[in-house]
């Protein structure tokens, strides 16, 4: 399979201009967009980050654009760090400018750790067909489930994480409203180094459920 076309912009965000890379498969299914959100700006998390890589090829493998953003702050995104809402702010306008591009496609919405809650958040206020959150610091930023709906939902996470510890993931799902699905990666530390295979194999085997859900209504 032929690598996916990229291309850089500079669009309008909240905080100035935030840095997009879009990547769109030579095979473009025409049914949906994705966006994938990045780790914790204050600690080295980035849009080349290689979960956040992964979670990109797992879409264009699918036949989905991938639309990947630096956070306020990392690389050619102006603005500094804002505790979390201004980079649910990035990530909405990031959303927003993908729809924009790719009209009336179902949006698959992906994030990884500090970027997983950012993607949980965004996907409360915003349409969104499927998200996927890998290893979810959903404690430290105490994210709390409104009661609305949920969209299909994983949460993928190793089990040998020590930064975000799978306990401390689990005990929070379990006072969530039913929905999230979580699936463990046994020996998988937090940037899943030698297992970024087996989260691409459970995260697109999620996501391609969406496509054969919606030809079954059809």
């Amino acid at each position: 399979m032929s690598a996916p076309r990229a291309t850089e912009h500079l669009i309008d965000g909240p905080a100035g201009r935030l840095e997009v890379r879009e990547e769109v498969p030579a095979e473009d299914a025409g049914k949906r967009v994705a966006v994938v959100c990045h780790p914790h700006p204050l600690y080295q998390g980035t849009m080349d980050n290689k979960v956040v890589h992964t979670l990109a090829r797992a879409c264009t493998q699918l036949g989905a654009p991938a639309v990947r953003f630096n956070f306020r702050g990392v690389g050619r995104s102006e603005g500094a760090y804002a505790e979390g809402e201004g980079e649910l702010a990035d990530a909405l306008a990031a959303v927003d400018w993908a729809c924009a591009r790719w009209p009336g496609r179902r949006l698959w919405l992906l994030g990884f750790s500090f970027g997983g809650v950012i993607a949980a958040r965004a996907a409360l206020v915003r349409d969104v067909s499927r998200l996927v959150t890998v290893a979810p610091a959903v404690t430290r930023l105490g994210l709390e489930i409104a009661d609305r709906p949920l969209p299909d939902w994983l949460i993928v996470q190793g089990e040998a994480d020590d930064v975000v510890p799978p306990d401390e993931v689990v005990e929070w799902l379990n006072t969530a409203p039913p929905g999230p699905a979580l699936v463990g990666i046994p020996g998988a530390g937090h940037f899943f180094h030698g297992q970024l295979n087996d989260l691409r194999t459970v995260v697109t085997e999620f996501l391609a459920a969406d496509a054969a859900s919606e030809a079954a209504v059809s």
